[in-house]
């Protein structure tokens, strides 16, 4: 056990980060698969939930700088899973929408998140998944304040 921390707290967070880690790589693979990174795949579901942006302040979200959003939205449009359009009220704005396509990916690739998570999970008892997400429930909880 360690002087600072309980050896509970230390086995947790390094268990966190295990399974942290294990996510991203099974992350990024999938998404190599599809042909876009994590920074564009953000983009993409930020723009699904919150509609259409400008590139500032799709950059603010993404805490990109605004001249790699630029790129990364250059990106996206050449997959045709974006599009720019001028404000109608103001020319000089231009704002980033989703295309249909962009949606389609999202989809696709949060079925393929959740298939991933099915297979894993398939080796609890039902109990044990509800168990599990009371857990979850409670750190994200605590942790988001």
């Amino acid at each position: 056990m360690s002087e600072r921390f309980p050896e509970y707290v230390i086995q947790i967070e390094q268990r966190l980060r295990q399974i942290a880690a294990i996510v991203r790589r099974k992350g990024r693979q999938l998404l190599d698969s599809y042909g876009i990174t994590p920074p564009q795949f953000d983009a993409l579901l930020i723009l699904n939930r919150e509609g259409t942006l400008t590139i500032g302040d799709l950059s603010n979200r993404l805490y990109l700088a605004y001249s790699t959003t630029t790129d990364l939205v250059d990106r996206l449009e050449r997959a045709q899973l974006v599009a720019r359009q001028r404000d109608h009220q103001d020319r000089r704005v231009v704002r980033v929408q989703l295309l249909p396509a962009g949606a389609e990916l999202i989809e696709r690739v949060l079925d393929a998140r959740r298939a991933y998570l099915q297979r894993t999970l398939q080796h609890l008892e039902p109990e044990e998944h509800a168990q599990v997400l009371r857990v979850l429930d409670i750190l994200y909880t605590h942790m988001e304040n």
